[in-house]
């Protein structure tokens, strides 16, 4: 057996029912869908995402990235993505393994590996395709392997986790990944004001707070900020602010007027606007649309 073939059956078996499953390996976490989805918008935390089968888009600003068995898709720092599901079916569900990053484990290994001169440069967008490696797919799948063998999890976990962790900051795409573990990078720099946009988003929002948080002058920090994340900071903060109205209207059964004060828009018609811009529909209709459809519950 293929170790493909064996990421399939070890999914397959692991997951058991459509939706987003945690496991009993931390940071690991399983995520299947027998049919195709609507577009669905979500705040993307850093992880590394591999299919064992079907394909799902994934769009960033105005870019849409498709990815399947032979390519994984990372993500460096939280982002506002809209992601879909292009191939499912009951017959052959979509099935996808996300590990979350763990900081401090990256952190620990680029100090072991040392740096290189390409780690110090300009950022690029935090989020970004690789080639699915024979390697690779063998740790993902000695990974899996775990969860048939509860006990060894503890001692054997955090090294498959390690393995996976170095191929990627060995990858074509691994300087990206080595700027996160660096204080001084731009990638850095720029979580910081992410961190700070994330925390603070209901209030309105000061770039010059941003960019000193981030330590770089106004026009350095646009640059690198839409770098990395494909958008200005107020374009995320309204991201975040218009996903989280949406959750309080669907999960708190608020009305919208109330969800939109909530994260901070004074003014009733402009949330409405500003909903329908990004979702596609005014809340009610938006909402609606949802509770008809738990696709949209699925995670990106």
């Amino acid at each position: 057996m293929g170790d493909l073939e064996e990421f399939q059956q070890l999914m397959e078996r692991n997951s058991g029912i459509d939706g987003v499953l945690s496991t009993r390996i931390p940071h690991l976490i399983l995520i299947r869908s027998s049919n195709p989805t609507e577009p669905i918008h979500t705040l993307h935390q850093p992880a590394v995402c591999f299919i064992a089968q079907g394909s799902k888009q994934v769009m960033l600003g105005d870019t849409v990235q498709t990815y399947d068995p032979n390519r994984y898709l990372t993500v460096s720092v939280d982002l506002p993505v809209i992601g879909q599901v292009i191939d499912a079916s009951t017959e052959k569900p979509y099935l996808c393994l996300r590990l979350d990053l763990d900081p401090a484990m990256l952190s620990a290994l680029v100090i072991e590996m040392g740096s290189s001169p390409s780690d110090a440069g300009a950022p690029g967008p935090g989020l970004f395709l690789s080639d699915t490696t024979p390697e690779m797919l063998d740790a993902i799948v000695r990974l899996l392997r775990l969860l048939d063998r509860p006990d060894e999890i503890a001692v054997l976990a955090p090294l498959a986790e390690r393995e996976i962790l170095f191929r990627l900051l060995m990858g074509e795409q691994g300087h990206r990944l080595r700027q996160i573990a660096r204080a001084e990078s731009k990638l850095t720099q720029v979580n910081r004001a992410i961190d700070l946009i994330k925390r603070d988003f209901r209030k309105p929002l000061r770039i010059e707070d941003l960019a000193a948080r981030a330590n770089m002058g106004l026009s350095s920090f646009h640059q690198h900020f839409k770098a990395v994340t494909a958008m200005s900071p107020l374009q995320y903060q309204k991201q975040l602010r218009l996903q989280e109205a949406r959750r309080l209207i669907l999960g708190q059964s608020i009305d919208a007027a109330t969800a939109g004060h909530h994260v901070g828009y004074d003014s009733p018609s402009q949330f409405s606007r500003e909903y329908a811009r990004l979702f596609g529909a005014p809340p009610l209709r938006d909402i609606a649309r949802l509770r008809a459809a738990p696709s949209y519950l699925l995670e990106a």
